[in-house]
Protein backbone atom coordinates (compact mmCIF):
# COMPACT_ATOMS: atom_id res chain seq x y z
CA UNK A 1 0.00 0.00 0.00
CA UNK A 2 1.31 3.32 -0.54
CA UNK A 3 2.96 5.31 2.49
CA UNK A 4 0.91 8.13 4.01
CA UNK A 5 4.13 10.33 2.77
CA UNK A 6 4.05 9.49 -0.17
CA UNK A 7 0.22 10.62 -0.44
CA UNK A 8 1.23 13.69 1.14
CA UNK A 9 3.29 14.54 -2.48
CA UNK A 10 0.36 13.26 -4.88
CA UNK A 11 -1.54 16.73 -6.93
CA UNK A 12 -4.69 17.77 -5.05
CA UNK A 13 -7.21 15.38 -7.55
CA UNK A 14 -4.90 12.44 -7.59
CA UNK A 15 -4.60 12.33 -3.71
CA UNK A 16 -8.25 11.93 -3.22
CA UNK A 17 -8.47 9.55 -5.78
CA UNK A 18 -6.09 7.31 -4.34
CA UNK A 19 -7.48 7.99 -1.21
CA UNK A 20 -11.29 6.82 -2.30
CA UNK A 21 -9.43 3.52 -3.94
CA UNK A 22 -7.66 2.94 -0.99
CA UNK A 23 -11.12 3.01 0.97
CA UNK A 24 -12.62 0.43 -1.73
CA UNK A 25 -9.83 -1.59 -1.11
CA UNK A 26 -9.78 -2.31 2.24
CA UNK A 27 -13.69 -2.58 2.21
CA UNK A 28 -13.20 -5.40 0.42
CA UNK A 29 -11.15 -6.89 2.97
CA UNK A 30 -13.33 -6.05 5.09
CA UNK A 31 -16.32 -7.69 3.13
CA UNK A 32 -14.72 -10.47 3.02
CA UNK A 33 -13.65 -10.90 6.55
CA UNK A 34 -9.70 -10.44 6.11
CA UNK A 35 -7.54 -8.19 8.52
CA UNK A 36 -8.48 -4.54 7.81
CA UNK A 37 -5.26 -1.82 9.21
CA UNK A 38 -6.80 0.50 10.84
CA UNK A 39 -3.60 2.39 11.91
CA UNK A 40 -3.09 2.69 8.17
CA UNK A 41 -6.73 3.58 7.74
CA UNK A 42 -6.32 6.44 10.52
CA UNK A 43 -3.53 7.65 8.67
CA UNK A 44 -5.70 8.56 5.53
CA UNK A 45 -8.46 10.24 7.72
CA UNK A 46 -5.46 12.22 8.70
CA UNK A 47 -4.62 13.69 5.31
CA UNK A 48 -8.08 15.03 4.98
CA UNK A 49 -7.09 18.15 7.08
CA UNK A 50 -4.28 18.08 4.22
CA UNK A 51 -4.22 20.82 1.80
CA UNK A 52 -4.69 17.94 -0.95
CA UNK A 53 -8.35 17.96 0.41
CA UNK A 54 -9.18 21.24 1.27
CA UNK A 55 -8.19 22.41 -1.78
CA UNK A 56 -10.47 19.73 -3.78
CA UNK A 57 -13.55 20.06 -1.26
CA UNK A 58 -15.67 22.73 0.26
CA UNK A 59 -16.42 23.37 4.21
CA UNK A 60 -19.74 21.94 3.80
CA UNK A 61 -18.13 18.37 1.93
CA UNK A 62 -15.22 18.21 4.39
CA UNK A 63 -17.84 18.56 7.66
CA UNK A 64 -19.36 15.77 5.66
CA UNK A 65 -16.27 13.58 5.32
CA UNK A 66 -15.43 13.97 9.60
CA UNK A 67 -18.97 12.17 9.76
CA UNK A 68 -18.02 9.63 7.51
CA UNK A 69 -14.83 8.99 9.56
CA UNK A 70 -16.30 9.38 12.95
CA UNK A 71 -18.52 6.22 11.50
CA UNK A 72 -15.65 4.68 10.68
CA UNK A 73 -14.70 4.44 14.29
CA UNK A 74 -17.43 3.69 15.94
CA UNK A 75 -19.23 1.40 13.78
CA UNK A 76 -19.23 -1.91 14.24
CA UNK A 77 -17.16 -4.95 12.07
CA UNK A 78 -20.51 -5.92 10.50
CA UNK A 79 -20.82 -2.69 9.18
CA UNK A 80 -17.19 -1.70 8.56
CA UNK A 81 -17.03 -2.47 4.72
CA UNK A 82 -20.12 -0.18 4.22
CA UNK A 83 -19.02 2.72 6.34
CA UNK A 84 -15.46 2.35 3.91
CA UNK A 85 -17.22 1.98 0.96
CA UNK A 86 -19.66 4.86 1.55
CA UNK A 87 -16.16 6.93 2.13
CA UNK A 88 -15.03 5.15 -1.16
CA UNK A 89 -18.25 6.45 -2.83
CA UNK A 90 -18.42 9.83 -1.22
CA UNK A 91 -14.53 11.04 -2.43
CA UNK A 92 -15.53 10.07 -5.91
CA UNK A 93 -18.65 11.54 -6.03
CA UNK A 94 -16.87 14.87 -4.99
CA UNK A 95 -14.79 14.13 -8.12
CA UNK A 96 -17.15 13.93 -10.31
CA UNK A 97 -16.07 10.51 -11.14
CA UNK A 98 -18.77 7.91 -9.24
CA UNK A 99 -18.90 4.41 -10.71
CA UNK A 100 -21.85 2.51 -10.76
CA UNK A 101 -23.08 -0.17 -8.47
CA UNK A 102 -23.32 -2.66 -11.68
CA UNK A 103 -20.16 -1.71 -13.04
CA UNK A 104 -17.56 -4.32 -13.68
CA UNK A 105 -14.72 -3.60 -11.65
CA UNK A 106 -11.44 -5.07 -11.33
CA UNK A 107 -10.02 -6.16 -7.38
CA UNK A 108 -8.77 -2.40 -7.07
CA UNK A 109 -12.13 -1.06 -8.00
CA UNK A 110 -11.27 0.43 -11.16
CA UNK A 111 -13.08 -0.75 -14.76
CA UNK A 112 -12.37 -3.97 -15.68
CA UNK A 113 -11.34 -3.72 -19.67
CA UNK A 114 -11.17 -7.27 -19.22
CA UNK A 115 -15.10 -7.14 -19.79
CA UNK A 116 -15.14 -5.27 -23.00
CA UNK A 117 -16.43 -7.00 -26.90
CA UNK A 118 -14.10 -4.99 -28.83
CA UNK A 119 -14.38 -4.28 -32.20
CA UNK A 120 -12.84 -3.17 -35.16
CA UNK A 121 -14.68 0.31 -35.01
CA UNK A 122 -13.12 3.19 -34.71
CA UNK A 123 -15.57 6.31 -33.45
CA UNK A 124 -14.36 9.97 -34.59
CA UNK A 125 -15.18 13.34 -32.91
CA UNK A 126 -15.50 16.05 -35.20
CA UNK A 127 -15.64 19.10 -33.00
CA UNK A 128 -17.86 18.04 -30.60
CA UNK A 129 -17.88 21.06 -28.16
CA UNK A 130 -20.30 19.88 -25.71
CA UNK A 131 -17.95 17.99 -22.55
CA UNK A 132 -21.40 16.33 -21.95
CA UNK A 133 -21.97 14.87 -25.04
CA UNK A 134 -18.62 13.64 -25.78
CA UNK A 135 -18.46 11.91 -21.62
CA UNK A 136 -21.38 10.25 -22.70
CA UNK A 137 -20.01 9.06 -26.10
CA UNK A 138 -17.14 7.37 -24.13
CA UNK A 139 -19.96 5.51 -22.49
CA UNK A 140 -21.70 4.20 -25.15
CA UNK A 141 -18.34 3.43 -26.53
CA UNK A 142 -17.41 1.45 -23.90
CA UNK A 143 -20.68 -0.69 -24.27
CA UNK A 144 -20.84 -1.07 -27.97
CA UNK A 145 -17.28 -2.40 -29.20
CA UNK A 146 -15.71 0.75 -30.11
CA UNK A 147 -11.58 -0.16 -30.66
CA UNK A 148 -10.72 4.10 -30.32
CA UNK A 149 -12.07 6.97 -30.40
CA UNK A 150 -10.43 10.08 -32.26
CA UNK A 151 -11.06 13.66 -31.21
CA UNK A 152 -10.79 15.90 -34.11
CA UNK A 153 -8.78 19.19 -32.72
CA UNK A 154 -11.96 21.62 -31.23
CA UNK A 155 -13.44 18.79 -29.61
CA UNK A 156 -14.06 18.76 -25.67
CA UNK A 157 -11.53 17.94 -23.24
CA UNK A 158 -11.88 14.71 -22.36
CA UNK A 159 -10.01 15.91 -19.02
CA UNK A 160 -12.68 18.37 -18.85
CA UNK A 161 -14.76 17.84 -15.68
CA UNK A 162 -18.15 17.61 -17.24
CA UNK A 163 -16.93 14.65 -19.63
CA UNK A 164 -15.28 12.63 -16.81
CA UNK A 165 -18.92 12.85 -14.94
CA UNK A 166 -20.72 11.77 -18.06
CA UNK A 167 -18.12 9.26 -19.27
CA UNK A 168 -18.25 7.46 -15.66
CA UNK A 169 -14.89 6.23 -15.93
CA UNK A 170 -14.88 5.32 -19.68
CA UNK A 171 -12.20 7.64 -20.62
CA UNK A 172 -9.94 5.06 -19.32
CA UNK A 173 -11.25 1.89 -20.46
CA UNK A 174 -11.89 3.34 -23.96
CA UNK A 175 -8.34 4.39 -25.95
CA UNK A 176 -8.46 7.42 -27.59
CA UNK A 177 -6.70 10.12 -29.59
CA UNK A 178 -6.14 13.70 -30.00
CA UNK A 179 -5.71 14.23 -33.87
CA UNK A 180 -5.93 17.67 -35.94
CA UNK A 181 -8.20 17.21 -38.71
CA UNK A 182 -5.54 17.02 -41.20
CA UNK A 183 -3.93 14.17 -39.74
CA UNK A 184 -7.32 12.51 -39.15
CA UNK A 185 -7.44 12.76 -42.83
CA UNK A 186 -3.75 11.45 -43.31
CA UNK A 187 -4.91 8.04 -41.11
CA UNK A 188 -7.94 7.24 -43.06
CA UNK A 189 -6.78 7.52 -46.18
CA UNK A 190 -3.31 5.14 -44.99
CA UNK A 191 -5.81 2.54 -43.50
CA UNK A 192 -7.77 2.34 -46.38
CA UNK A 193 -11.03 2.02 -43.79
CA UNK A 194 -14.68 2.02 -44.89
CA UNK A 195 -15.53 5.10 -43.58
CA UNK A 196 -19.28 6.74 -43.09
CA UNK A 197 -21.10 9.19 -41.27
CA UNK A 198 -23.92 10.11 -39.32
CA UNK A 199 -25.87 12.51 -40.92
CA UNK A 200 -29.03 14.03 -42.34
CA UNK A 201 -30.27 12.81 -45.70
CA UNK A 202 -28.74 9.65 -45.00
CA UNK A 203 -29.41 5.73 -45.73
CA UNK A 204 -32.34 5.07 -42.79
CA UNK A 205 -30.81 3.28 -40.03
CA UNK A 206 -32.90 -0.12 -40.46
CA UNK A 207 -31.62 -0.79 -44.44
CA UNK A 208 -27.94 0.74 -43.82
CA UNK A 209 -25.24 -1.71 -44.15
CA UNK A 210 -23.15 -1.26 -41.35
CA UNK A 211 -18.87 -2.59 -42.43
CA UNK A 212 -17.57 -5.12 -40.40
CA UNK A 213 -14.52 -2.69 -39.75
CA UNK A 214 -14.49 0.98 -40.37
CA UNK A 215 -14.82 4.43 -39.09
CA UNK A 216 -17.98 6.26 -38.21
CA UNK A 217 -17.68 10.26 -38.22
CA UNK A 218 -19.95 12.09 -35.68
CA UNK A 219 -20.54 15.72 -36.06
CA UNK A 220 -21.50 18.38 -33.76
CA UNK A 221 -25.21 18.71 -33.69
CA UNK A 222 -24.62 22.82 -35.07
CA UNK A 223 -22.53 22.58 -37.97
CA UNK A 224 -22.23 18.65 -39.17
CA UNK A 225 -19.49 16.77 -39.94
CA UNK A 226 -16.77 19.37 -41.79
CA UNK A 227 -16.26 18.88 -45.92
CA UNK A 228 -12.92 17.49 -45.33
CA UNK A 229 -14.05 14.13 -43.38
CA UNK A 230 -17.34 14.14 -45.45
CA UNK A 231 -15.56 13.91 -48.39
CA UNK A 232 -13.84 10.53 -47.33
CA UNK A 233 -17.08 8.66 -46.63
CA UNK A 234 -16.93 5.86 -48.88
CA UNK A 235 -19.47 6.00 -51.63
CA UNK A 236 -21.21 2.29 -51.53
CA UNK A 237 -21.73 4.15 -47.52
CA UNK A 238 -22.32 7.37 -47.57
CA UNK A 239 -24.17 8.78 -44.60
CA UNK A 240 -26.68 6.76 -41.97
CA UNK A 241 -29.36 8.72 -40.85
CA UNK A 242 -32.23 7.98 -38.00
CA UNK A 243 -35.86 8.42 -39.10
CA UNK A 244 -37.85 10.68 -36.69
CA UNK A 245 -41.33 10.91 -35.56
CA UNK A 246 -41.55 14.26 -33.37
CA UNK A 247 -41.86 17.70 -33.97
CA UNK A 248 -38.16 17.95 -33.57
CA UNK A 249 -35.60 18.11 -36.08
CA UNK A 250 -32.70 16.12 -34.55
CA UNK A 251 -32.07 14.22 -31.82
CA UNK A 252 -29.31 15.61 -29.21
CA UNK A 253 -25.68 14.14 -31.10
CA UNK A 254 -24.98 11.56 -27.86
CA UNK A 255 -28.47 10.18 -28.15
CA UNK A 256 -28.25 9.58 -32.10
CA UNK A 257 -24.78 8.24 -31.71
CA UNK A 258 -25.83 5.67 -28.79
CA UNK A 259 -28.78 4.04 -31.36
CA UNK A 260 -26.21 4.15 -34.12
CA UNK A 261 -23.68 2.29 -32.34
CA UNK A 262 -25.89 -0.21 -30.77
CA UNK A 263 -26.70 -1.02 -34.45
CA UNK A 264 -23.21 -1.03 -35.72
CA UNK A 265 -22.62 -3.58 -32.58
CA UNK A 266 -25.34 -5.60 -33.05
CA UNK A 267 -24.89 -6.20 -37.25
Amino acid sequence: MMTIAKLKTLKDRTCVRKCAQIFHEQALLAKHEEPVDFSYLKGICSLFDETQFTKVLVQAQLLHLEKLKDKLVSEEPASLAFVLEDLHQYLLSVLGSEPSDWDFTDEKGELDCSKRIILPHILILDRLRSPFNVGSLFRSADSFGIEEIWLVEGTADVHHPRCEKSARGCTGSVPYRNLTEEEVVQELKKRSLPVFALELGGCELSHFSFPSEGAAIIGSEEMGVSPALLSLCDHSLGRVSIPLGGTKGSLNVSVASGIMLYFWYVQ
